[in-house]
């Protein structure tokens, strides 16, 4: 195995732990914890509180993170696929989660027999879910999506299709053997700035609390937990919070609306240096040539390429941090390996630390670079790069998820 530095994690909302490999190095961190974040939405309206912990927690690991949130007191888990919730059950959550995907009606037996609440996304599915829980003897809790504008998933309730959207969601709730414990949309632009992005949104929570009571008057039924809050709407849409909100990048502490709201990034990505190597001007650097040094040059190998997570569009564009400021990389990003120019860092050597991004090295700005978003990244960190997870100071678990 490469001599990689483990994820960082306290696995607490908006949380960021720093710890270097070696044991007579010192230790940093700053704790906002999700007890915080419900702290800040209390002040605005008091709702309860779903953590979205699907694709692995956005790469910062799911059980942990569920783990946490568990015990801090939170409402709901969502997930993606059963196999996301499984994975959870069989780790000890025993809180709600929620799929908010597809699942096959072959697994509905599933479902029940470890209490996981499934989205319900349109006729077809309510049909499938209903026919396989009653043939079953059992009720699978569900909440209807709802498509306000996302153009994805949901009963399509706008315009002219507004009264045939509540019937079916009529139909569903009334179908034998679900329970339509929710009713839930998602926001397509919430955390866009301007003035269509608000109107746009404005309109989507509109035709969703419209929705609500077209579907609670013509049903009989009230839904015990509506929700539509993603990260951009609990930032600026308090109005929208209903009865819980569902933070996904917020939760992790990332981007504009974490900073505003003064939380901080739970993962630090570390590495070391592993070799050292000094190169003539005129040496090309890497695969293709791409860099060539124009003086002579000490250039650092790291044990940290594109099969860790390191995009390779970033080759060439963009610096890692060192206890000395930032390094250049050099050349193209390996599968295994990435270079970077220590030529006027002589105190950095082999076995310095280095961060990937972090504390000192933004991860925004790395995904700026690489024309995408910070959970892109944090989801992109592969399995065999290791985790440690650090909480009050301590380290509370590592993990490595390759199969040994």
């Amino acid at each position: 195995m490469q001599n990689r530095e483990p994820l960082q994690n306290d696995a607490l909302c908006g949380t960021i732990c720093q710890m270097a490999r070696h044991s007579n190095a010192g230790m940093q961190e700053s704790h906002n914890s999700e007890a915080e974040i419900w702290k800040i939405l209390s002040g605005r309206k008091r709702v309860r509180f779903l953590g979205v912990v699907k694709a692995d927690a956005y790469g910062h690991g799911a059980v942990v993170v569920a783990r946490t949130l568990q015990q801090e007191g939170a409402d709901y888990l969502a997930v993606s696929s059963i196999d996301e919730a499984m994975e959870l059950r069989v780790n000890g959550i025993t809180m709600p989660v929620l799929i908010l995907g597809h699942t096959p009606k072959e697994q509905v037996e599933r479902l029940l027999q470890y209490d996981i609440t499934q989205a319900v996304t349109c006729k077809a599915k309510a049909v499938e879910y209903s026919e396989e829980a009653t043939r079953l003897g059992g009720t699978l809790r569900i909440h209807i999506k709802v498509d306000t504008g996302m153009s994805r998933l949901g009963y399509l309730c706008d315009g002219d299709m507004f009264s045939t959207g509540v019937e079916g969601i009529c139909e569903a709730v009334s179908m034998p053997g679900l329970d339509a414990e929710g009713i839930f949309t998602h926001f397509a632009v919430s955390d866009e700035p301007g003035e269509d992005a608000r109107a746009y949104t404005e309109h989507q929570l509109k035709l969703f609390t419209d929705v609500i009571r077209g579907v609670e008057e013509q049903s009989g039924r009230k839904f015990k937990l509506r929700h539509c809050a993603n990260t951009g709407a609990v930032a600026r849409y308090p109005e929208s919070y209903l009865d819980m909100v569902r933070p996904g990048l917020l939760l992790y502490g990332y981007g504009d609306f974490a900073a505003e709201l003064g939380l901080k990034p739970v993962m630090a990505l570390k590495t070391n240096v592993s070799t050292i190597k000094i190169y003539p001007a005129g040496t090309a650097v890497s695969y293709g040539g791409i860099y060539k040094t124009d003086k002579t040059e000490r250039i650092g190998v790291l044990p940290y390429g594109y099969a860790d997570g390191f995009f390779r569009c970033l080759s060439n564009r963009c610096s890692l941090m060192t206890a000395d400021g930032p390094a250049p990389q050099r050349g193209k990003i390996c599968m295994d390996m990435c270079m970077i120019d220590l030529t006027d860092k002589p105190g950095v050597g082999i076995g310095s630390e280095i961060e990937i991004f972090g504390p000192h090295n933004p991860i925004e700005t790395m995904a700026r670079l690489a024309g995408t978003i910070p959970y892109e990244l944090t989801c992109a960190v592969s399995k065999r790069v290791p985790r440690r997870y650090i909480r009050g100071g301590a380290v509370v678990e590592e993990e490595l998820l390759l199969r040994m």
